[in-house]
């Protein structure tokens, strides 16, 4: 019920075109008009960023740039981040957004009322004549690729009436979310004559809620191509969202290129073409750390693995077996092996493979872990039992076993609520658990001792 409730917030009030609502927000009714030609500063000193404006969805805007006075991270691919290239690429798409596709509020008034909200254009005309970028706080590594919390994304935005303004925060993080507000306060002249607020003066004092906002995109079942990824994670960065969870491999298809075990994507993508190369992978890490989010990559298991079956079939056991919800959640069913030397092996070269490739890019690393069907393993033949007594202890050197190699790879592991709610298996204390079944799940999981990612099936949740 919460989506008419906005819609009737803003029709009522165009403080509320703010989005997320700020924690204080203060305005008043004079016009500002704003050119791409701003005078602009970054921690006092003088700063030439103006147009051309580059394309929003190109990596090239972070990579191989180095800048003085300015924190610098470089990834394991020798990608180079700074605070200030970051901010600088978000000023440019900010203005990009305020001077091209600033909204006409036709919307936002009653009908044929327009003229009466938007400012005439043959009145005098105020400009924003200066913006003062503050970063007040020194970025690390761990701002480019953070736990949930390690990074204050907290920012003040001052707009005076004779066209000043500032934008403060500690973290260049918190200096992204500020010039998405600042995008905020702006309409598109309907006549087509420039780009105004009517909402100076302003003060804006905002931090996020919650350190962990997030969207989960499932690619295994549904492919999109790298473009329609890099687009949702650039609308993750304008609704100030710092999470993307790429649900990556599923029963349905492995779309991800892994160069040490080269069958999975060619047997298991659903057609040559469309799986993801090393290098798209890295450009995917790449843009999101240049506009504030951070990706979560997830390899479900041990269930929902029968595409590793495509091309390694005596890893899987249950392979398409029928009827399928007696053997697994939803079809085709397969899991991998439960107390089978070889898909030890298996797992030693794959995440070999794929974390030194995250790793520079990312805190986490996600192992799945939901809706594993004891069933499945009557037909293991390494295990054949479904008694829970038989299969705990397997899961849990299962689970070790792979937390493990993560963990020497500098990365956090992330579990489905199964691992606890289900299994009752023993987690590290690192380790974050999502839930998904229920909201009761997040009482249970805290209750064990462990960070809670919440969410709910039955909702539309982030």
């Amino acid at each position: 019920m919460w989506f008419p409730i906005i819609l009737i917030s803003i029709y009522a009030s165009s403080v509320l075109a703010i989005w997320p609502v700020p924690v204080s927000f203060t305005n008043g009714t004079s016009v500002l008009w704003i050119k791409n030609d701003v005078q602009v500063s970054y921690n006092g000193a003088s700063v030439w960023w103006t147009p051309p404006f580059v394309d929003v969805f190109g990596t090239e805007k972070v990579l191989g740039e180095q800048l003085q006075n300015s924190t610098s991270y470089t990834s394991g691919n020798g990608s180079i981040f700074t605070s200030q290239s970051i901010i600088r690429n978000a000023y440019i798409e900010a203005m990009k957004a305020i001077i091209e596709n600033s909204i006409i509020p036709w919307k936002l008034v009653p009908r044929n009322e327009l003229s009466n909200f938007e400012p005439s254009c043959d009145a005098p005309k105020s400009f924003i004549s200066e913006i003062a970028i503050t970063q007040t706080g020194t970025d690390t590594a761990n701002t480019f690729k953070p736990l949930a919390g390690d990074v204050d994304e907290s920012y003040n935005l001052t707009v005076t009436e004779d066209g000043k303004v500032a934008i403060s925060a500690v973290s260049s993080t918190g200096v992204l979310h500020g010039l998405q507000t600042f995008t905020q306060l702006f309409y598109q002249h309907s006549s087509g004559n420039g780009t105004y607020t009517n909402l100076a003066p302003v003060a804006i004092v905002d931090a996020p809620k919650f350190a962990h906002r997030g969207l989960n995109m499932d690619v295994s079942r549904n492919w999109y191509p790298v473009d329609d990824i890099l687009r949702t994670i650039y609308a993750l960065s304008i609704n100030k969202f710092n999470r993307i969870h790429i649900h990556m491999t599923d029963a349905q298809s492995w779309p991800i290129e892994i160069p040490a075990l080269p069958e999975l994507a060619q047997k298991g993508a659903y057609q040559t073409g469309l799986s993801y190369s090393p290098q798209d992978i890295a450009n995917i890490q790449a843009y999101a750390i240049s506009v504030g989010v951070e990706v979560i990559i997830e390899f479900d298991m041990p269930g929902h693995t029968t595409a590793i079956g495509l091309a390694y079939p005596d890893l899987i056991t249950a392979y398409n077996a029928q009827p399928w919800d007696t053997y697994c959640a939803e079809p085709p069913c397969g899991s991998l092996r439960l107390n089978d030397s070889a898909v030890d092996s298996f797992l030693d070269t794959l995440f070999a493979d794929i974390l030194p490739r995250v790793q520079p890019y990312s805190a986490y690393f996600h192992t799945g872990g939901d809706e594993v069907n004891v069933n499945a393993y009557l037909l293991d033949p390494t295990v054949k039992s479904n008694d829970t007594a038989v299969l705990t202890p397997l899961l849990q050197k299962f689970l070790d076993r792979n937390h493990d190699q993560i963990r020497a790879a500098g990365l956090t592991p992330i579990v489905w609520e199964e691992m606890i709610t289900t299994w009752n298996l023993t987690l590290g204390n690192d380790v974050l658990v999502q839930t998904w079944l229920s909201d009761a799940s997040v009482a249970t999981v805290t209750a064990a001792g462990h960070k809670a990612l919440a969410g709910n099936y039955e909702f539309w949740v982030c």
